[in-house]
């Protein structure tokens, strides 16, 4: 088993391992911001044997929904022209497609969403489990948004 990063602390190794540049696109951040923020200890990492990081995907689901720019300016940039405010961005747990209904599960925060949508537009997004989306809430309404 790896060893924990500089950190000391135990590192949820829960799923599947990423290397820093996967992790980085996950992420919409760069590749040197990733390597600055496992060694201040900000994202936790484990090393291999010949001393790389490789990033857990529960570190990656626990930063999804804060990683969307800092500034307003920057989120409203990156998140779809949409009239909703309520929009949460996380990672798709699983995608069931029944008839004509699609039910699409989203990983926010440690948190789980339901969304229950036409499978036409699931398959038109091509929805599928580990990629990165936005549920869209508004009213009683939960909308997905491919990000």
């Amino acid at each position: 088993m790896a060893n924990p990063a500089k950190s000391g602390k135990e590192v949820q190794t829960k799923g599947e391992l990423l290397l820093p540049r996967e992790a980085a696109l996950q992420l919409r951040i760069s590749f040197p911001t990733i390597k600055q923020w496992i060694y201040a200890g900000k994202i936790r990492s484990v090393r291999t044997p010949g001393g790389h990081h490789r990033i857990p995907q529960s570190e990656i689901d626990r930063f999804l929904f804060r990683a969307r720019g800092h500034a307003a300016e920057d989120r409203d940039h990156l998140m779809r022209q949409v009239s909703g405010r309520n929009q949460l961005v996380g990672r798709i747990e699983e995608v069931r497609i029944s008839g004509l209904m699609a039910e699409v599960i989203l990983s926010i925060g440690g948190q789980r969403i339901t969304s229950i949508i036409t499978s036409r537009s699931a398959r038109e997004m091509q929805l599928k489990p580990g990629q990165t989306a936005a549920a869209l809430i508004k009213a009683t309404e939960v909308m997905i948004l491919r990000v």
